[in-house]
């Protein structure tokens, strides 16, 4: 018998655990470890974010769901993953061993790079768990509304998930416009992109041209090339550089309300393990997806390292979105089965890129076939469409972790329906 252990429980962890169980005989164990007994789906935070959602409405307490399909849970998040030893303390003393480990753990949010950065110990807030959205939501309600003023929404230097800042930008605008306050606050979107819809990507299709063209629509100004250097309670001082990272402007943005995503690196259980991971903590993979140097030691979502998509002026990373996830995870799957059959791993992820972006009163959807250049497709769509396709999607995700489903969701729902599976 083999022990498959998978450390973390969110996008990735939940369907590697679910993947595994269905593919592997009786006679082999699955544990899923977590940092608590809930899964959230992070895609709909920004909706949490500005009041759209409860917590309870995107979270799964996932114990009754492993427990059906004879997944052992753990809900103790990891202190420290030892694979020369193959196994891993838990925060709470505990020990568990494995033969196969897959690592599906997310980020760890790198407020502590930018002074005054975060919701904890800074001045701004943060979607990237759904409770940092939750207190985002409460600030707005409870103290932005009551005394509106100027809004700046984005990404500091080493950023690779910019479409939530796109997505909660304009969903902050329409807010405003609904409230009919929309005159008292003037917003500033600022990125380290070296454009507008460049996104950690290099762009998708014409995604410069349309997310410019949004941001006007709302007159959203923006500032590309963005070093955020200082935050203080009501002011952040940005750099703006030129494509040569020549200093352009000095900015110091008053604000009343912020929202900055951070940086990312790999966490702490991971980090500085010798052949596990890169200097930043993520876990290096090979075409298989796992460890060059520990071979029963698997990777999937946010955690692995992936370089960015080109240089740029300020750094960005390369975003890691859910398709992709999705196929590492199948791809994970195969090859343990293949292991554990005697046979080589040979399965190796699409890793395409797709994003469904909500706008408060319309979307964007983008689309690139794989996600690293050069591609077979690139396509970037707007329309109220979008919204409804990212609600649609939201539902039957979280029936789809209730359930134990294994099918591939983006695969078989999300490109059908952008009518994309024909151009492959």
């Amino acid at each position: 018998m083999s022990h498959v252990v998978v450390l973390g429980a969110g996008l990735g962890g939940a369907a590697a655990a679910y993947e595994l169980r269905a593919r592997l005989g009786r006679e082999h164990r699955v544990t899923l470890v977590g940092a608590g007994p809930h899964f959230s789906f992070t895609p709909s935070n920004p909706w949490v974010a500005i009041g759209k959602r409860e917590p309870a409405d995107i979270q799964v307490d996932l114990t009754d769901p492993m427990q059906r399909h004879r997944i052992d849970f753990v809900p103790v998040a990891a202190s420290k993953v030892v694979p020369s030893e193959n196994h891993l303390l838990l925060v709470d003393g505990q020990r568990l061993d494995y033969d196969y480990l897959v690592i599906a753990t997310g980020p760890r949010l790198a407020f502590d790079e930018v002074p005054g950065l975060g919701p904890e110990s800074g001045f701004t807030q943060s979607i990237c768990t759904t409770g940092h959205a939750e207190r985002a939501w409460h600030t707005y309600q409870d103290e932005f509304l009551k005394a509106p003023g100027p809004v700046v929404v984005g990404a500091v230097q080493g950023a690779s998930c910019f479409g939530p800042a796109y997505e909660f930008v304009m969903i902050v605008d329409a807010d405003l416009r609904r409230r009919r306050i929309r005159d008292q606050v003037p917003i500033t979107y600022v990125t380290p992109e070296p454009y507008v819809g460049h996104m950690g990507l290099g762009g998708v299709g014409d995604s410069k041209g349309l997310m410019e063209s949004e941001l006007r629509k709302r007159d959203i100004k923006w500032i590309c090339n963005a070093k955020v250097s200082q935050i203080s309670a009501d002011s952040m001082a940005v750099t703006e550089v030129d494509a040569g990272g020549q200093t352009v402007r000095e900015h110091a943005l008053a604000f009343s309300y912020a929202m900055l995503l951070p940086a990312f690196t790999g966490v702490e259980a991971v980090r500085g393990v010798e052949g596990l991971v890169n200097p930043r903590g993520f876990v290096l993979i090979d075409p298989q997806q796992r460890n060059p140097t520990y071979h029963n030691v698997y990777a999937a979502g946010v955690c692995v390292a992936i370089p960015p998509v080109e240089p740029t002026p300020v750094p960005t990373g390369a975003p890691k979105t859910g398709f992709m996830i999705e196929s590492m995870v199948t791809a994970i799957a195969d090859n343990i089965c293949a292991e554990l059959e005697g046979r080589q791993p040979q399965a190796r992820a699409t890793w395409n890129a797709i994003c469904l972006a909500d706008m408060g009163d319309t979307g964007a959807a983008f689309v690139a076939l794989p996600q690293i250049p050069p591609r077979n497709v690139t396509w970037a769509r707007v329309g109220k469409w979008v919204h409804l396709a990212k609600v649609a999607f939201e539902k039957y995700y979280l029936r789809k972790v209730r359930s134990g489903n294994t099918e591939p969701v983006y695969e078989k729902y999300v490109l059908k329906a952008l009518g994309i599976l024909r151009l492959k």
